[in-house]
């Protein structure tokens, strides 16, 4: 293995822990979108925010990493990428920068105008942020990001049916990561009522996106067959895996299995990107730029890599530690109100 290509795969584990630890954010802030009104959706606001409010700052942290990562180790694919979908970035940008001001701001406010113009902010921002990610996502794997400056049209590239389907992929399986992950947050709160809602969302979610992720791949193989091809063959036995996992997590979830649920469920969705990166291997712009062709300078990839072998002795464990200070916390709070949750 080249150094390009373990700083790749580097990239994609954060990319991967990215779309499990902010795409649940973003899920979560879907679920207070439909939360209901003020009085009616009062708890299920209350638990989101609760699972939210520790980590969602640090969650970020990945998507930091890969944008480094991207711009340091492949410096003319990113120059392509990010001159060509601009447009989409910026949007994305946007939406994560409007959503964490607002979650910020709703938990400072005193007045219902206030927490119903930055609920409102938060809650849309969590919708349209995915999207714009899966389209982004989706413009990259349908091979429209050419090499050069500005060289791919700015918005065919992301506005196209293998985008707008990753976009509503990317919708759904953040919605349907958090219902699963706020599941076994409301049974550690106490909340039964609370519990039964998210595992009745949970299950909806889970057979709508995989119906509509496994139909949605004729859209794939009509738009961009080179992808659908590298799905069909050397990424299949990952599309499986996703298949498979998304099918138990199911099974787990109605079985009151709640934590094992959830490790079905992310490895459902990563594998969705793995299939991805399998599928157009050893390609990282399709059709024709290479990882090797795109790789820095040696001197800096070995760099980067020294720097990511020292960092993760520090990041890892930090983060590992927040998680678990967290989890604790939960368990000493008392559940939320659950006579404010609809029957």
């Amino acid at each position: 293995m080249s150094a390009a290509e373990a700083l790749l795969g580097i990239l994609f584990i954060g990319l991967t822990a990215y779309t499990l630890l902010g795409g649940a954010d973003f899920g979560g802030g879907i679920w207070d979108l439909l939360a209901g009104g003020p009085q009616r959706g009062a708890a299920r606001r209350e638990l989101i925010a609760r699972s939210i409010g520790p980590v969602w700052e640090a969650n970020h942290v990945w998507l930091i990493l890969v944008i480094v990562l991207f711009w340091t180790t492949f410096p003319s694919a990113f120059a392509a990428f990010a001159s060509t979908l601009y447009i989409p970035l910026t949007l994305a940008a946007l939406g994560i920068i409007g959503r964490g001001a607002a979650f910020a701001f709703r938990a400072a406010s005193h007045t219902p105008r206030e927490r119903r113009l930055y609920g409102a902010t938060f809650a849309v921002s969590s919708l349209v942020t995915p999207f714009f990610l899966g389209t982004i996502v989706g413009a990259v794997a349908s091979g429209r990001i050419p090499p050069g400056i500005a060289a791919g049209d700015i918005w065919t590239s992301w506005l196209n049916p293998t985008s707008i389907y990753a976009g509503l992929l990317a919708i759904g399986s953040c919605a349907y990561l958090a219902s699963v992950y706020l599941i076994a947050d409301a049974r550690r709160a106490g909340a039964e009522r609370l519990v039964a809602d998210f595992r009745r969302r949970a299950l909806i979610t889970g057979v709508v996106v995989g119906t509509a992720a496994l139909g949605g791949l004729a859209v794939v193989a009509a738009d961009a067959p080179d992808l659908f091809a590298g799905l069909r063959g050397r990424g299949l036995p990952i599309v499986a895996v996703s298949v498979v996992a998304g099918a138990v997590s199911l099974v787990l979830i109605y079985a009151h299995r709640y934590v094992l649920a959830r490790i079905t469920g992310a490895l459902a969705v990563a594998a969705v990107l793995w299939a991805w990166a399998a599928a157009q291997y050893p390609v990282l712009l399709p059709p024709e730029v290479t990882i090797d062709a795109a790789a820095g300078d040696p001197t800096v990839l070995a760099t980067v890599l020294a720097g990511l072998a020292a960092g993760s002795v520090l990041l890892v464990p930090s983060l590992l530690w927040l998680f678990f200070l967290f989890q604790r916390g939960e368990r000493a709070r008392s559940a939320p109100d659950q006579s404010r949750v609809a029957r």
